[in-house]
């Protein structure tokens, strides 16, 4: 798989996997309102696109679905980390055509197709990375144009992230530090603040985690494919990729799973360690050593003072 095939299979995943984080991103590319307890409807990714001279080719889009607010609007996002080239327009209107089509409905042989809102993530900003995209086609009845929005992710602060929830860019916001990966790399002070600043995003995903505004799920979703891209952004600068690589992997040992898991042992444990005090058999330290409790926790159990 190659680098930007990795970073469409995260974008993918947070999507499909934590849907309702598409919503704000949504709101904020096409000034929409949505609430987000709005339904979000998936269709195939897979179109096999009709060419004369060869044979059918399949194309995969990152993202196709409807949101059903008020009026059911259909989405389409891509998610970019090349140079603009002309060729990204071209396959967003294949696979806008192809979506049309896909749904379109014949009455009385009369054909109607409804293309989606498109839009586009930018990972990287060029210099020659535009503010929109456009379409203009012209047909025997008339032509009809539009702009297509882009989303610079390397723009967002992190303040905007959180402060606009556009928790599903968390993953990309190491782009934002990808020039200066080289200093980061031999520089003990600044790569110490970049860490310092991923702690930070730790401490706040944690935060909204507390307040019951993303659950256990998104949040581990978010650290885990967030070790995902910086691993492969920063396969050449060692120290980068395991300074913050690592900082996001201890962040995935205490999931709220295993959380929970060790609660339910540590309650099993002091239940067998009270019985083992009342049968009077085993000293303090005995007991500790086979229920895995501490010498302290025993004796709390055994109403003793800690010394």
């Amino acid at each position: 798989m190659d680098m930007a095939n990795i970073y469409d299979s995260v974008f993918r995943t947070i999507l499909n996997d934590c849907r309702k984080l598409i919503i704000p991103v949504i709101n904020e590319i096409f000034d929409e309102t949505y609430t987000g307890k709005e339904e979000i409807c998936f269709f195939p990714n897979e179109h096999f696109l009709d060419q004369q001279d060869k044979a059918d080719k399949e194309r995969i889009t990152d993202t196709n679905f409807t949101v059903f607010g008020k009026i059911p609007k259909k989405y389409h996002v891509e998610c970019e980390s090349s140079l603009p080239d002309g060729k990204i327009t071209i396959r967003l209107f294949e696979y806008d055509a192809q979506i049309a089509l896909d749904e379109g409905k014949v009455t009385e042989e009369t054909l109607t197709v409804t293309f989606p809102n498109t839009a586009v993530l930018y990972l990287r900003t060029y210099q020659k990375t535009p503010d929109k995209m456009k379409y203009i086609i012209i047909t025997p009845g008339g032509t009809v144009q539009y702009n297509i929005p882009i989303m610079k992710v390397q723009t967002y602060s992190l303040d905007d992230i959180f402060e606009k929830s556009l928790l599903m860019l968390i993953p990309f916001y190491i782009f934002s530090h990808e020039k200066s990966f080289l200093e980061y790399n031999s520089n003990e002070q600044k790569l110490a603040e970049l860490k310092a600043e991923y702690q930070k995003i730790l401490e706040r995903l944690d935060g909204l985690e507390q307040q019951k505004i993303i659950g256990a799920f998104d949040k581990r979703t978010i650290i885990e494919l967030s070790g995902d891209v910086i691993k492969e952004i920063a396969q050449k600068y060692e120290n980068v990729r395991k300074g913050v690589g690592d900082l996001m992997s201890g962040a995935l040992i205490e999931t709220e799973a295993r959380k929970i898991l060790k609660k339910g042992m540590n309650e099993a444990n002091k239940e067998t360690a009270l019985k083992l005090l009342k049968r009077g058999k085993q000293t303090i330290e005995e007991i500790a050593e086979d229920t895995g409790l501490s010498i302290s926790e025993i004796k709390q159990l055994a109403g003793l003072q800690i010394v």
